[in-house]
């Protein structure tokens, strides 16, 4: 019986904007407010959650291109929370290579460490399709205390980045059997 420790964090609405403006970071000395664990989150992780919250009308080959899923992780010396290399789902690969984008998103998710990730879910109900950029943070058993700690006090943190202070609405713990 496996359990699958993804902690669903917040979700955010995504937003269609044809022309989307070009979202003007705060102040320098904002982007670097450090958090509680003393972390920072790298302007890039922001930048991967705008660009997959902001839907822009873009042709095929854009959609193609667009972030399905993204892990974000620790980097080495514990400072900052970067974008992890490599461990991405672009919705052109859905279909294509990749058959169940969230089996496959759970599949990049380390066995032994913590990762934070962004997945970008679609539901289907009978009136409409909604979708919701989601936002999870994944703490296995086994991974090693100090880092649970680090991501565990880190994860509000980058939450307010995300959210410009919006509250967050549920949080949900995923039982896999």
């Amino acid at each position: 019986l496996s359990q699958i420790s993804l902690q669903l964090v917040a979700t955010f609405p995504t937003t269609f904007h044809p022309k989307a403006p070009t979202l003007r970071q705060s102040s320098a000395e904002k982007s670097r407010e450090t958090m509680a664990s003393g972390v920072t989150v790298n302007d890039e992780v922001i930048k991967v959650f705008n660009d997959m919250k902001v839907r822009k009308s873009s042709t095929q080959d854009e959609m193609k291109k667009r972030k399905k899923a993204v892990l974000f992780c620790l980097s080495d010396d514990k400072k900052k929370i970067i974008v992890e290399e490599g461990k991405q789902i672009l919705v052109g690969d859905v279909g294509e290579t990749v058959d169940d984008p969230f089996a496959c998103f759970v599949k990049l998710l380390p066995p032994n460490d913590c990762r934070y990730g962004l997945y970008d879910a679609t539901y289907e109900t009978k009136e409409s399709k909604k979708e919701d950029l989601v936002f999870v943070f994944w703490a296995p058993e086994s991974a090693p205390l100090k880092s649970k700690m680090i991501y565990a006090s880190s994860k509000d943190a980058i939450k307010k980045k995300f959210t410009g202070e919006t509250p967050c609405r549920h949080h949900l713990h995923h039982h896999h059997h």
